[in-house]
């Protein structure tokens, strides 16, 4: 029987009958990468001769590669020069321009240091051509004007930034507070660390060098600050969370800036002063609370949220709240494994030693609840709760993530889970201040051959903190690691010696916390003063 030979499969050819359009827009992108402005320029003019249809993506690839030439000095004159024709002849030929054209044009406008048409473009594409700009389109523009020294027309930009909902980031408030410190305004300089502290929690190298310069120089020695009230700035600095006062420089004086460290508590090696752990303010607090109640009622039984934070209302002197089921449900992934009522005892019993002999507020579940009462060797510690009443427990069909978050933010409590809180539950609630609240509530616990270790909040925050005093406390990120922090300590010497010569006269002086809590490592006391 013969056998039939299939033939093998040809490889079909690709296709590399381009039209002459493609064609330049993929030697325009080759060009692109290579930065080859030379041979672009060429290929724009054949295809003008070729009387060639050219789109937006030939425009827009011809002003990329023009704006990325300017950075370089012996070739940024002709890149200038063929942006703007190319600009041109894109508005002649009726192509409206996207954000991708605008911004390559304000970059080329700044390079020609011409902050005013750049600003022009760019308030003209939101106006005429209904375009959002983006970060990276004002950029170009609002650092052109720090760099001119034009401070007025730089806050301009950033005003027009903020009515487009464009957020500044570090590099933006750095230029803008060291123009502010070279043109002498020292309350915008003031406004701009507050910003930046609100920003990020570590600053670069370049940043510290704008800060250092401006408390360095005699026009912060001129600038006189708010009278000194304690009690005034003890107040602001307990509403706004620990951290930070914003009521303005105080005193007069010279500043004294060092680099130094911190030790394990967060006292600074240079001045002395013991760094807060902060925490997010009154009115965030309140807003982040209500937020909860808002999605929790949307998603459940609105009568029975609304009967918990009526419960909650007239029994708000708990200073710890419990996941009960976070904790119960620990490590028990294995075949005899089930709800750990001792671990969840041990976590009580160290929150209540630690806390002054004060019971946490427990949160669990209705139905995990009634299967441990009806465990005989479970029901007995549970009833000791209940008629305590430091348990709470949550209805059938409900999500007791919502109890427990709710009732740690409203009174300010920490929490002790494990929950990292990263549910879509808790994406709805966004990340501006959430990470804050985590970072200063959370308290996490282990249990190592079943003993248990908790992990308190750290003692102080790693981000820009202002005093009681007026001095500033600044982290620096050096080579992108947290481990090794440096920071810069700034005093105002005048000011330190008044609050010394007072406290020495009260000797009465009460540590205060004001949010609930005052913990270190070892403790976690009631500090309401």
């Amino acid at each position: 029987m013969d056998t039939i030979k299939i033939p093998p499969k040809q490889n079909k050819k690709r296709k590399t009958n381009q039209n002459p359009e493609t064609a330049f827009l993929v030697n325009l992108q080759s060009c692109t990468k290579s930065k080859d402005l030379q041979t672009a320029v060429s290929l724009y003019e054949s295809a003008l001769s070729q009387n060639l249809r050219l789109s937006l993506h030939h425009f827009n690839a011809l002003l990329y590669l023009c704006s990325n030439v300017a950075t370089d000095p012996s070739a940024k004159d002709s890149a200038i020069d063929y942006g703007f024709r190319v600009f041109n002849h894109m508005l002649s030929n009726k192509a409206v321009p996207n954000e991708a054209s605008v911004t390559s044009i304000v970059r080329l406008a700044s390079a020609k240091k011409d902050g005013d048409y750049a600003f022009e473009l760019i308030k003209k594409m939101n106006k005429d051509y209904n375009l959002v700009p983006r970060l990276r389109t004002y950029d170009p523009a609002l650092l052109c004007f720090c760099e001119n020294l034009e401070a007025e027309k730089a806050y301009e930009v950033e005003q027009h930034m903020g009515s487009m909902g464009v957020r500044l980031e570090e590099q933006e408030i750095a230029a803008l507070l060291k123009v502010s410190s070279e043109t002498g305004r020292g309350e915008r300089v003031y406004e701009y660390l507050q910003k930046l502290r609100n920003s990020v929690r570590c600053v670069s190298e370049e940043t510290v060098k704008a800060i250092e310069d401006w408390f360095r120089g005699e026009k912060a020695t001129e600038v006189k600050g708010v009278s000194f009230d304690e009690g005034l700035v003890k107040e602001a600095v307990l509403k706004n969370g620990l951290g930070w006062h914003g009521l303005g420089w105080i005193g007069d004086g010279k500043w004294v800036s060092k680099r130094g460290s911190l030790d394990e508590n967060g006292k600074c090696s240079c001045c002395g002063h013991q760094l807060d752990s902060v925490d997010i303010d009154d009115a965030e607090t309140e807003k982040f609370a209500q937020s909860i109640a808002g999605l929790a009622m949307e998603r459940e039984v609105k009568a029975n949220f609304s009967e918990f934070q009526d419960w909650l209302e007239q029994h708000a002197d708990y200073e710890a709240i419990v996941d009960g089921a976070n904790i119960g449900l620990y490590q028990q992934n294995f075949a005899e494994g089930g709800f750990s009522i001792p671990q969840l005892d041990a976590v009580v019993k160290e929150l209540y030693t630690r806390n002054g002999n004060k019971w946490p507020l427990i949160i669990l579940h209705n139905k995990r609840l009634r299967s441990l009462l009806e465990n005989p060797s479970r029901r007995k510690l549970v009833q000791e709760w209940m008629d305590k009443g430091v348990l709470y427990m949550t209805p059938h069909g409900s999500n007791d993530d919502w109890y427990w978050l709710y009732a740690a933010v409203k009174l300010r409590c920490v929490l002790a889970t494990n929950d990292e809180m990263r549910d879509h539950i808790f994406e709805l609630l966004g990340t501006n201040f959430f990470l804050k609240w985590k970072e200063r509530h959370q308290v996490r616990y282990t249990f190592v051959k079943g003993n248990l270790k908790l992990q308190l909040p750290p003692p102080y925050s790693s981000v820009i903190q202002e005093s009681e005093k007026g001095s500033w406390h600044v982290p620096i990120l050096i080579n992108n690691d947290e481990s090794s922090q440096t920071w810069l300590c700034i005093t105002r010497p005048s000011v330190v010696e008044s609050c010394d010569k007072a406290k020495a006269l009260e000797n009465t002086e009460t540590s205060e916390n004001g949010h609930g809590l005052c913990w270190n490592n070892e403790t976690l006391n009631s500090c309401n003063s």
